[in-house]
Parts: C-alpha cells; sequence; structure tokens
C-alpha cells in the first residue's frame, strides 16, 4: 500500500473516533435542556398547589369562627324592651360621675358605640350631637358609650367638636348589663367588643326601644323620633 493510502485510511477511522465522541456531550446537553423544561413546570404547579391550599385554609378559618365559645361574661341574657333599665354609675368626659338615677323622670338615649374616633362612630356621634337641642325639646338626654379611656373620649370630643356627654366603661360591666359587649368578628378573626346598639329608656325608667346592629345612616334621625312619641 503506498503512503498515500495510508494516510487517507488513518484519517477516515480517527474522524469516525472524534464524531463518536461528540455526539454524546450533544445528546447530553439535549438530556439537560429537556430536564429542565421537566422540572419548570412541576415547580409552578407547586406553587399553585400552595395558593389553593393557603386560600381553602383561610376560608375553613373564616367559617370556624364563627363557632368559638362566648366566654361566660359575654353571654349574658339580652336585655328586652319592657324591662327595667340596669343602674350605672359611670366617669364621663370631664372628670364628672353620670348614672341612671342622674335622669329619674326623663327618657334617655343610650347610643353604644364600638370605638372613639372611628369612621362609623364618628358619624354617630355627630350625628346626635347635630340633633342635640331637639332631643332636649323632646325632655330626652343623650349619653354616648365606650370602653375608652377618658382620655380618648376627650380627645374625641375636642377633635369633633361633640356637644354630647361621653362616658367610659373600660370595665365592661355596663355594656355586659345591656348586653352590648359580645363576639365579633373581622377579617376571619372573633374577638369580644360592643356591639353598635342604642337603647331608648322611657321617663318611667323602663327600656322602651333597642336599635341593634345599628346602620349610622340616619339612625339619629330615627331615634329621635322614636323619642318624641314617647
Amino acid at each position: 500500500m503506498s503512503k498515500k493510502s495510508r494516510k487517507k485510511s488513518s484519517k477516515t477511522p480517527s474522524g469516525i473516533a472524534t464524531a463518536k465522541k461528540k455526539a454524546p456531550k450533544a445528546r447530553a446537553t439535549t438530556q439537560t435542556k429537556s430536564a429542565k423544561t421537566q422540572r419548570t413546570p412541576a415547580r409552578k404547579s407547586t406553587a399553585t398547589i400552595a395558593k389553593a391550599a393557603s386560600h381553602k385554609a383561610a376560608s375553613k378559618r373564616l367559617t370556624s369562627s364563627k363557632s368559638v365559645p362566648i366566654p361566660a361574661a359575654a353571654a349574658k341574657a339580652t336585655l328586652a324592651e319592657g324591662q327595667k333599665a340596669p343602674a350605672f354609675r359611670l366617669p364621663r368626659d370631664g372628670g364628672d360621675v353620670v348614672t341612671l338615677a342622674d335622669h329619674a323622670g326623663q327618657k334617655l338615649v343610650l347610643f353604644f358605640y364600638p370605638r372613639a374616633d372611628t369612621p362609623g362612630c364618628t358619624r354617630e356621634a355627630i350625628d346626635f350631637t347635630r340633633l342635640a337641642e331637639a332631643f332636649t325639646a323632646a325632655g330626652t338626654a343623650v349619653l354616648g358609650i365606650s370602653a375608652d379611656p377618658l382620655k380618648a373620649q376627650e380627645k374625641f370630643r375636642d377633635k369633633h367638636k361633640l356637644g354630647v356627654p361621653l362616658v367610659s366603661d373600660e370595665t365592661h360591666e355596663m355594656l355586659e348589663a345591656y348586653g352590648v359587649w359580645g363576639e365579633k368578628s373581622m377579617y376571619g378573626k372573633s374577638f369580644l367588643g360592643i356591639l353598635r346598639t342604642t337603647v331608648l329608656v322611657g321617663a318611667d325608667g323602663k327600656v322602651a326601644r333597642i336599635w341593634r346592629n345599628v346602620r349610622v345612616d340616619g339612625h339619629a334621625d330615627e331615634v329621635l323620633e322614636a323619642a318624641r312619641s314617647l
């Protein structure tokens, strides 16, 4: 065999060997890409499942919150119309003390609000202030009651120029006696607080009307009409 023939034949096997070595690298790269492609959807589906599970858990918490047992202190008998109004003695803004006996022989409106200087409570207090003279003309006194400390009540009064006495019941004794301290829920969580309620006490000292789950808009006007009709 000539030298030229030997050179040609020697190149051919080495070329094949080189191609064989390169081919596995190409397959490995393809397999890696394929593996990444397969893993990516798996991660997305896991995230989707996690979100769905979280949503279901939140829904369960919201549903189960309704069945949370109410402590005995908040489960007292509800005040009813026709019953004698429970007596109370509590501090009010300005440092004075107010009692039920102070209003003997006079009609009395007690509006219980959850918290001073919150939007709904502010509108309600402003509405009763707006009608203060009309209530006086109807022989009716008006008191606003919450569990806020006196400093918060006085700040609330000054900020909005309120013209009705604001009473503080931090011990919740009056709130419980009038059946306005109970279970509430917000964002799926249950807690105890003031249920927005208004009580109209007649001149005879008995409960004439009770408004529960009060909607603020137009409420003060409705209470005024009820007081005038007594």
